[in-house]
């Protein structure tokens, strides 16, 4: 198999060559670390590549899974493999050992996948670019000088690239989503409670953050949850089971939806026109597929949101930063975090629980009222972000700044995501739209919570309508070095 070959399949489509032995998981791990010589010089995507780990897996035997013998990548925060250093973006936690899995990389393993490596992210996930001090920026497939979108930015420029056709990500605030839009893939946000998050944590950002992938296909996002899905033992909470396999929701007739189209974003601040004209396209191919489009908007107070938004991520960060201070030995200050991280952790620091406590009182107030607008819509369309793919630097997380105007100049490109972070429900970008200038822009779908199987209906009948797999950008492992 060649890579041209290799980069036309999904991790479903090569899992199903292996068990009709077509090809082997040998020859599957072969292809993917040549694809990362091949590109990941000029994308610093992947971080490391422990190719020597993945050879021993296939020796020892892999699980006869669903994906048995795909290559995967997951990003470096979120999860951790035993033995394979976690750094997390950050000086501060650089070499970060665990001598166990998460609870998502063992059901990643019984799935069959073959862990290739790690994926770049920005300190922290605090960012909605991929271009930490510590391992350098990552840069987007479609047009070097601009960013692949964060924090699951290196899994994303993997994916649009073709070094795997799956790789985890997270999301705390749109960091699946911002970074599938930007890099022209699909990328699925699941309900609150879907993965579990353990054994670490219960809970990520005060309910904000979940796991999951970034994908070229509908199907592998399904395929990756029907293999994932479902609570640990001590879970503080989990989502209702679906009613059926999701990947049994792929091709299934959706049905005629009652769809919301929403372009001014939900916390305030300008959208590009070409954000604003693909979520448009986007509700007009809805319409001409029979679904009914009303533009229409849930009601809430933006300014609060963001508020109570920035003071979740505050707290958060300043927590996650004492740990792992106390864990590593170093010291927390300028010298070991970014200068963004460490003006939020100081922010942090002056929190009383009394803020938090009334954070926590808008997230349940917004959560009512975007609750009751999903009773009168199947589902929210809006674009997912405000501007098209941007300029590397531009989002500079070590330039001085105070955490609020830090959190102000991020969320000011990506006004649209972190809303259903905050009620917990499934969103997802899909890549429909191209810019003039060839760059790809997505468009977020929002459905009811614990209603995933909504979503990847509706994604699959748009993928058939509009196809996108086909589009390779400039940095492709099928195109020469």
């Amino acid at each position: 198999m060649n890579l041209d070959d290799y980069s036309r399949f999904d991790a479903v489509g090569l899992a199903e060559l292996v068990r009709r032995k077509e090809v082997t998981p040998e020859e599957l791990l072969r292809v993917a670390v040549e694809a990362i010589h091949r590109v990941n010089p000029t994308l610093n995507a992947v971080i490391e590549t422990r190719d020597a780990d993945a050879r021993e897996a296939l020796k020892q035997g892999l699980p006869d899974g669903p994906l048995r013998g795909v290559p995967f990548l997951f990003k470096d925060i979120g999860v951790h493999a035993a033995g394979v250093p976690a750094d997390f973006g950050s000086r501060l936690t650089q070499g970060t050992v665990f001598p166990y899995d998460s609870a998502l990389i063992a059901r990643y393993r019984r799935a069959g996948l073959v862990l290739l490596g790690r994926t770049n992210t920005p300190e922290f996930g605090n960012n909605a670019t991929t271009e930490p001090v510590l391992h350098g920026p990552t840069r987007n497939p479609w047009d070097m000088g601009r960013s692949p979108g964060g924090s699951s930015g290196g899994s994303a420029a993997a994916v649009a690239a073709g070094v795997v056709p799956v790789a985890h990500g997270n999301d705390g605030g749109g960091s699946l989503r911002i970074p599938a839009s930007l890099c022209g893939i699909f990328g699925l946000k699941p309900t609150r409670g879907r993965v579990s998050l353990g054994p670490n944590v219960g809970e990520v950002i005060c309910g904000m953050g979940v796991e999951h992938v970034l994908s070229r296909s509908v199907r592998d996002s399904a395929a990756l949850l029907d293999a994932t899905h479902g609570p640990e033992a001590g879970d503080p909470y989990f989502a209702p089971p679906p009613q059926r396999p999701y990947l049994e929701e792929v091709g299934r007739a959706p049905g005629r939806l009652r769809i919301a189209l929403m372009t001014a974003a939900p916390m305030g601040g300008p959208v590009s026109p070409e954000c604003v004209e693909a979520a448009r396209l986007a509700a007009r191919l809805c319409e001409e597929l029979g679904h009914e489009v009303t533009e229409a908007a849930p009601e809430h107070d933006g300014h609060l949101l963001h508020e109570a938004i920035t003071t979740a991520w505050s707290a958060t960060l300043a927590s996650l930063v004492a740990m792992a201070s106390h864990d590593s030995g170093r010291e927390a200050g300028p010298d070991s975090l970014e200068s963004s991280t460490w003006a939020v952790v100081r922010q942090g620091q002056t929190l009383t629980a009394t803020e938090l406590q009334r954070a926590l009182g808008i997230f349940n107030f917004v959560s009512r009222q975007v609750g009751r607008f999903f009773e009168q819509y199947d589902v929210l369309l809006s674009p997912t972000v405000a501007t098209p793919p941007f300029p590397l630097g531009l989002l500079d997380a070590n330039a001085p700044r105070t955490a609020r105007e830090w959190y102000d100049h991020v969320f000011g490109h990506c006004p649209f995501t972190a809303l259903f972070n905050v009620t917990g429900q499934p969103a997802m970008s899909v890549p429909l739209h191209w810019s003039e200038g060839g760059l790809p822009i997505g468009v977020q779908f929002a459905g009811r919570y614990a209603d995933e199987g909504t979503l990847f209906r509706l994604a699959s009948q748009l993928e058939q309508a509009r196809p996108w797999a086909q589009r390779r950008p400039p940095v492709h492992v099928s195109r020469p070095a």
